[in-house]
């Protein structure tokens, strides 16, 4: 369904694994960051009833899941820690078009946040299958539907406002683009790392 070349090596859960406070803070920050694209595009795209209301509930959400990865920080004796980067969205964020008009912005920055949805899908459930942790697992796994969920929304919204890219083509070129990115990950502890 998500389309992805390159599956995550299941034994990168064996680093994760190895430091729990490290992917959760990173996890708490990525969902941070998921409500914060939200809303950006609730500001450049106002005009758009539908999405306007779409990327509220999704926001919404967003927040409810760094709350609940908060939770889990706190209940566990952790510190949620400072905001980490996330070197693969930066590599994602690059491929964005630049230029052109505000629609083929918007289309872009859809398949973009497709892309990022499609990526932390397939993650969520190879730690929901291989993590020994059985709350995580749990965890995980009702995440890894959110965020099929939000991958599909992102796409369906990109197909409706796409005047003049082929979104089709255009979603083939980030599979691409993403496999090539995603070859340097796996070698940290962290959502994308």
């Amino acid at each position: 369904m998500l389309g992805l070349k390159l599956a995550t090596d299941p034994r990168w859960v064996n680093l994760v694994e190895t430091n729990i406070p490290e992917v959760l803070t990173d996890h708490a920050w990525c969902e941070q960051k998921a409500a914060s694209n939200a809303i950006y595009m609730v500001v450049n795209n106002s005009e758009r009833e539908e999405l306007v209301t779409d990327m509220l509930a999704l926001a919404k959400e967003e927040l409810e899941h760094f709350e609940r990865v908060h939770e889990i920080i706190k209940k566990r004796g952790y510190q949620l820690g400072r905001e980490r980067k996330d070197s693969y969205v930066n590599e994602l964020y690059k491929f964005m078009k630049k230029g052109g008009s505000r629609n083929e912005a918007l289309v872009d920055r859809l398949l973009f946040s497709a892309m990022i949805e499609a990526r932390s899908c397939e993650r969520f459930k190879v730690l929901s299958e291989n993590v020994k942790d059985e709350e995580l697992a749990e965890f995980y796994h009702e995440l890894m539907v959110s965020e099929a969920g939000h991958y599909t929304m992102f796409l369906k919204y990109a197909r409706k406002y796409s005047e003049k890219t082929d979104v089709d083509n255009r979603w083939k070129e980030w599979i691409e683009y993403e496999t090539q990115v995603i070859q340097n990950y796996g070698k940290e502890e962290t959502v994308h790392g």
